[in-house]
């Protein structure tokens, strides 16, 4: 038994020894001084009380012993478990002496030192305690027998006493040495017991802890129901998809997540007893957005296959989209690179020799002026064709990369005050710019990061024919440089946002069309991101995230 354990069940058997000597010593002294008062027996002089009186304030001086003895002892433990147990035997040899002899009741408290002996210090203590109290025992009757000490004279005389001398050995040997037995195995087991219940409570608690780390780790958003729909639990995805903590949700209805309508739980929960597992999308309101949600819903079990409630597991697929989104305009992309040396071929050559002709039968004598205006305009648009297909030509085999270190935010300056004085910035046109830093340091291409911001801040000046408010920032987040242009323009619909970056995708008059296919391309070639927000009649904003230094620069500096 650990010595901690053992030093508090000394305490406690301090604390009940002083209990019990009090019960017997109170009592039995309030009936002397009754019959001392009324004249029958003296107090003090008759043997018995005084030797009580003894024996407890023996015991109270013990007591403040052992006490004393705990905290310098406390390595000892067993030590002083022995020296009390022996105590206790002495104190209740006491007791039978003064209270009877063989015929003193108070033999039994030899029972009560064996058994909290046992349960202390397991079988050998026992069997000791035993042996101790047997001999205690034993040397009293015997020596009240023979006369060696004091005793009633009609207890143990002749064959009678001599027989239930022997009587009293017998039963007392069996008694003390059988429940020696019984209680050290009770112990055992009661010990293998809390063993067995401690090592189920470890493991119980080691699973509830990995339980709680798996299901708070795992990235979808985990929530559970009873049967009623109402909220039970909510991991921390799940808290960060919904924008809702798990203390506000607890106890409400599943509806009120905004996860389903209470119909659709309704129709959700009846296909899942039907046993007719899906999975499924849906969209979640945060605000203004929208945010699309997949998710697939399962029933919880007891231990005994009973219906408890229901589990949804559900992601937030905002970044799946725009991933799929990417691989999409990939997709398209290398399909456009793969069309453009036929296409420059088959339509640029014979482009020019048309362009050519055109202008030799222009200024051929005899055409009348009607013809010579057609010809004018076939020349107009062989020109605005070959714009356009040298456009195609630099978007679909852009020139090699000149990459150097240049200060971006210098260069982003210097731009927007081209642009603030330019010809596209009307006086209806309000342009603000918004530099976290003055000088930002990156290494790129400064003639690609220069066409990236023309063509997004002529896109958000065309965006508003009749003015309004362009904001440019720019912004380093840790290694990546953050450049971003929000406009009060008309926006775009879901369905314009999707096509923005396409090839010959234009939304005004006059545009080829290339013009954000080609920032979306020069944005990847330097393993940059780009996205955009935008919404129907309240504005654009597209953000651009580049490096500041090249990858394999990068791995170069993290391992120097």
């Amino acid at each position: 038994m650990p010595a901690a354990r053992l030093l508090g069940q000394l305490r406690w058997l301090i604390v009940i020894r002083l209990v019990m000597i009090t019960s017997v010593a109170v009592p039995y002294f309030l009936l002397r001084l009754t019959a001392a008062r009324e004249g029958q027996i003296p107090f003090f002089g008759s043997g018995a009380p005084d030797l009580l009186l003894l024996l407890t304030g023996a015991t109270y001086l013990a007591s403040l012993v052992y006490f004393a003895l705990l905290r310098p002892l406390a390595r000892r433990a067993v030590l002083q478990a022995a020296i009390q147990f022996g105590g206790d035997l002495v104190l209740i040899t006491g007791l039978v002496y003064w209270f009877g002899g063989i015929a003193s009741p108070f033999s039994l408290l030899y029972l009560l030192v064996i058994a909290y002996a046992a349960v202390m210090l397991r079988r050998q203590a026992a069997f000791w305690t035993a042996t101790a109290a047997y001999i205690a025992y034993a040397a009293l009757l015997l020596a009240l027998y023979r006369g060696w000490i004091p005793g009633r004279p009609d207890t143990l005389t002749g064959d009678e006493g001599f027989t239930r001398l022997l009587y009293n050995l017998a039963v007392h040997l069996f008694g003390f040495y059988a429940v020696a037995l019984l209680t050290s195995h009770l112990a055992l087991t009661l010990s293998r017991s809390e063993r067995a219940l401690a090592e189920q409570s470890d493991n119980l608690a080691d699973l509830r802890v990995a339980h709680h780390d798996v299901v708070q780790s795992i990235p979808s958003g985990l929530l559970t129901t009873d049967l009623d729909g109402a909220v039970t639990r909510l991991n921390r995805a799940a808290e960060e998809i919904l924008g809702r903590s798990e203390s506000a949700l607890l106890g409400a209805h599943v509806a009120t997540t905004g996860l389903f309508s209470r119909s659709r739980w309704t129709h959700e929960t009846e296909l899942e007893r039907r046993g007719a597992y899906h999975r499924a999308e849906t969209e979640l309101a945060r605000g203004e957005a929208r945010i699309p949600i997949g998710y697939s819903l399962g029933e919880i079990t007891d231990a005994h296959g009973r219906r408890s409630g229901f589990v949804v597991v559900f992601q937030d697929l905002s970044e799946w989209r725009r991933l799929q989104e990417e691989v999409r305009v990939k997709d398209r992309m290398a399909a456009v690179g793969e069309l453009a040396a036929g296409l420059a071929h088959e339509v640029g050559n014979p482009l020019a020799a048309i362009s050519g002709s055109v202008q030799m039968l222009s200024a051929a004598p005899g055409v009348d002026p009607g013809q010579r205006q057609l010809l004018t305009i076939v020349h107009r648009e062989s020109q605005r064709l070959d714009r356009t297909i040298k456009g195609f030509l630099r978007f679909a085999r852009p020139r090699d990369r000149a990459v150097v270190e240049f200060d971006i935010a210098r260069l982003v300056a210097e731009h927007f005050e081209l642009l603030r004085n330019s010809e596209e910035a009307g006086p209806r046109h309000r342009l603000r710019l918004a530099l976290d830093q003055q000088s930002t340091t990156a290494i790129a291409d400064p003639d690609q990061v220069s066409q990236i911001f023309w063509n997004l801040a002529r896109n958000a000046l065309r965006a508003m024919p009749d003015g309004g408010d362009l904001v440019v920032s720019g912004q380093r987040q840790d290694e990546r440089y953050r450049l971003s242009f929000r406009d009060s323009g008309h926006g775009m619909d879901p369905e314009q946002r999707a096509r923005l970056f396409q090839p010959f995708q234009s939304f005004f008059d006059g545009g080829t069309g290339l013009g954000m296919a080609i920032v979306y391309r020069l944005v990847q070639e330097h393993d940059g991101r780009v996205s955009v927000e935008s919404k129907e009649g309240a504005g654009t904003t597209i953000t651009v995230e580049l490096p500041l230094r090249p990858a394999a620069a990068a791995s170069e500096r993290g391992t120097a």
